[in-house]
């Protein structure tokens, strides 16, 4: 794991600091495995009370020790040690692990979370609606909701017209969806991303109102060319997903000459701000 590649951020949980960091390349939050037992055990020594779970957890065969990094984190010492970390889902596991009256909240929440998920799949009509409330809840005006259920369903579109063309992975979607990107914003998703500011956010979530429209047409235009030019293969869908790229982009510098200012925005729908610490060196201590 590439350290250099991550952001230190500082949760708070019931007025406990949680050290954890973001991997902007996996787009995933790894989290201290010492601070989530001291939250959850109030023990003295929440150092000495995981290595003992994780011996035990070793006896009992555990994958949950296997899944566990080391990354250099800020001690209350101010000193930076390596630390043990785990990703939410093994967090979890830990949490399910120890027996305290404290994980229980978050014990119902991982039962009401997969209970909405068993619910979801006898009826998905639920997700639908759950991602409407959510998006209510975020602040988002109606009009944009029922734009963006719209997107995501034509986004669906796309991706079985690819599916039908050769290409059925999310990493190849990923590939094909960044080569539209690239022709008409000059960027990645990732890129993208980060230019606005956001990390686990939806890209599509914080574009404008133009920034959709271009980024729809796009993959319109992609797959509208893939159903008449018939490719094949993950090579032959790139060159389509650059032409449908191409004539975003084409809107895209005819909009901007008739404005005289870029469409392309560093702004994010909902005022994201994140800190991002400096790169630390230090020695390597255990903590």
């Amino acid at each position: 794991m590439n350290q250099n590649k991550m952001h230190l951020v500082n949760k708070i949980f019931n007025n406990e600091t949680i050290r954890t960091v973001w991997d902007k390349e996996q787009e995933k939050y790894f989290i201290s495995v010492v601070d989530i037992v001291s939250v959850l055990t109030n023990s003295n020594n929440p150092r000495h009370y995981w290595n003992v779970l994780k011996g035990r957890l070793k006896e009992e065969g555990n994958e949950t020790v296997t899944i566990c990094d080391q990354l250099k984190l800020k001690a209350q010492d101010g000193k930076y040690r390596l630390t043990d970390v785990v990703d939410i889902e093994g967090m979890f596991r830990i949490i399910e692990s120890i027996p305290s009256k404290n994980a229980e909240p978050i014990k119902q929440w991982l039962a009401k979370l997969g209970r909405e998920r068993i619910d979801e799949t006898f009826d998905p009509s639920i997700a639908v609606q759950r991602a409407i409330d959510t998006y209510r809840v975020k602040g988002y005006p109606e009009d944009w909701i029922i734009k963006r259920i719209k997107g995501i369903q034509d986004r669906k579109k796309l991706t079985d017209v690819w599916n039908e063309h050769g290409v059925s992975t999310e990493k190849e979607y990923a590939i094909l969806t960044n080569e539209i990107y690239k022709e008409w914003s000059g960027m990645t998703a990732n890129e993208y991303k980060s230019y606005k500011g956001l990390r686990k956010e939806s890209l599509r979530d914080n574009m404008s109102d133009v920034e959709v429209a271009l980024a729809d047409l796009g993959e319109l235009a992609t797959r509208e060319i893939a159903k008449k030019k018939n490719p094949k293969g993950l090579d032959e869908n790139i060159d389509v997903a650059k032409r449908g790229g191409k004539i975003a982009s084409n809107t895209r510098k005819d909009l901007e000459n008739e404005l005289g200012e870029s469409v392309v925005t560093n702004d994010n729908a909902l005022n994201y701000k994140y800190i991002n610490r400096k790169e630390i060196k230090t020695k390597k201590k255990v903590e």
